[in-house]
């Protein structure tokens, strides 16, 4: 082989390796042709941006925006890592709403056909009628008192104490007031032959003896 073939062989090398290096920049330029028009246009509407906040804008204060940026990187990694550990918390918490919700509504709403919101509110009208009304030194007096109601009340839930009350409710329906008659001491001394007369004096010393009890404590609270 001769020197010039071998020197068109090397150029016909060269050639082939540089051909992809040539269709590659054709490629870059015909991107580039493409891009320069949205450059263009994105350089202007950058400018336009610009010329809008030109008068609250200054380069120092962003210069110190990014210092501070710079100084705070740290901060924004940690406030960062916080955000990422909410965002799997209420990930996982949003099954356990899903289910919750409609259930505490339900309850909600059960509440509300049995009348509580509405007790609530009759409660809070209450207290400030209350105030409205009272003082607080009144209250205080009404308070004292209620106590001694409450204890009363706790007397009155013995079970002989509710047997009497009942009976003794049951009392004025049994009396025949048209057919009272005048009673004179003869009356009296046969009375006590009727059964229900003598069992009724009976019940009265009963009680009698019972009211004899409470004064001798009265007297002697030792």
């Amino acid at each position: 082989m001769t020197n010039e073939e071998l020197i068109l062989e090397k150029l016909e090398r060269l050639e082939a390796q540089i051909q992809p290096m040539v269709k590659t920049s054709e490629k870059v330029a015909e991107l580039k042709n493409d891009l320069m028009p949205l450059s263009m246009q994105a350089t202007a509407i950058f400018i336009e941006q610009l010329q809008e906040i030109e008068s609250g804008f200054q380069l120092e204060d962003f210069l110190s925006l990014v210092k501070e940026t710079a100084r705070n990187t740290g901060n924004f990694v940690f406030a960062l890592k916080q955000m990422a550990s909410i965002i799997e918390f209420v990930k996982d918490l949003e099954p356990l709403m899903k289910s919750a919700v409609p259930q505490t509504i339900e309850i909600l709403d059960e509440m509300e056909q049995k009348g509580v919101f509405r007790m609530f509110k009759a409660t809070l009208d209450l207290r400030s009628k209350v105030a409205a009304a009272y003082t607080p030194e009144d209250i205080e007096m009404m308070g004292d008192t209620l106590v001694a109601y409450m204890g009363l009340a706790k007397s009155l839930s013995d079970p002989k104490a509710v047997k009497l009350l009942e009976g003794l409710s049951k009392v004025p329906s049994k009396v025949d007031l048209d057919n009272a008659k005048s009673v004179g001491v003869m009356g009296l001394a046969t009375a006590g032959f009727n059964p229900e007369i003598s069992k009724g004096l009976g019940v009265a010393l009963e009680l009698t003896k019972a009211l004899g009890k409470i004064s001798g404590k009265e007297n002697n609270p030792g």
